[in-house]
């Protein structure tokens, strides 16, 4: 019997799109069930962070590109948590569905490797933005700092939550305990984000930091969305977009390929 007609699959051509769509929607509401631990507390911790610089630094700090310090600071700290926030929700999904020993119900689904890759990655793309519209809404509301240029802002919200989504698939296929999932955040995705001009502009480090910054490219991605946000950045937007379009494709290339191979995934 055909899978196809008897089971009642729909199906794009060869794509299982109710099998992918199933998955997305079981990584969104997976996130959405702990809406305060996922939506709301990087909310909180980005309105902590210009709190505790309007107190320690303030208006002393001047002007950053011609704009104030604090609206130059938020399109950084919006993408920084939308960066954390996609990479977080597929590795620990991936990761945790590998310790509990649950990872065989994916696996054993009618879905292909890209299919896989989507449903993981449209959760990710699905809380990244959800997260993005939360605090630029209050950044908005608090600040004044609406969009400048909405359509820029939406591109590189996606494609940063489509880059991390992906790291994130790859950092939880790689990890075989939480620990190893940790250390590959604490020690690359965070000292990444951190130093890719979140709280500053390029501009003012040391011609070799400026190099290193550029070959980073979580810096794309903060460039860009604080050109979307408030008009200014440290590099052409196009530029930024080339990279990231590069990036998106190669990081989902590695991880397809994995899926494909069921690295670390199958006995």
């Amino acid at each position: 019997m055909s899978i196809d007609t008897d089971q009642g699959l729909r199906r794009f051509g060869r794509f299982n799109s109710l099998g992918t769509a199933t998955l997305a929607h079981r990584e969104t509401r997976r996130f959405l069930n702990v809406w305060a631990q996922t939506v709301m507390a990087p909310l909180i911790n980005a309105a902590l962070f210009l709190l505790i610089f309007t107190i320690a630094i303030g208006p002393r700090r001047g002007d950053v590109m011609g704009v104030e310090f604090l609206h130059f600071l938020a399109p950084g700290l919006l993408m920084m948590t939308v960066i954390q926030q996609a990479f977080a929700n597929t590795s620990s999904s991936l990761a945790s569905a590998k310790v509990q020993g649950n990872i065989v119900d994916t696996l054993m689904a009618p879905l292909s490797s890209a299919e896989m890759l989507a449903g993981y990655v449209a959760g990710a793309v699905a809380r990244g933005l959800i997260v993005a519209v939360v605090i630029a809404l209050g950044v908005w509301i608090f600040l004044g700092v609406g969009l400048a240029h909405p359509l820029w802002a939406l591109t590189f919200w996606l494609l940063g939550s489509v880059f991390m989504g992906a790291l994130g698939l790859i950092a939880g296929i790689y990890a075989q305990k939480f620990d190893q999932l940790a250390a590959i955040t604490n020690f690359l995705v965070t000292p990444l984000a951190f130093l890719s001009g979140t709280f500053y502009s390029i501009e003012a480090l040391p011609g070799v930091m400026q190099t290193l910054s550029r070959i980073n490219p979580f810096f794309y991605l903060i460039d860009g969305a604080r050109y979307g946000m408030i008009g200014v950045s440290d590099g052409s937007p196009f530029l930024g977009l080339a990279v990231m379009l590069v990036s998106c494709a190669a990081i989902l290339g590695f991880a397809w390929t994995w899926l494909e191979r069921g690295y670390r995934l199958k006995p």
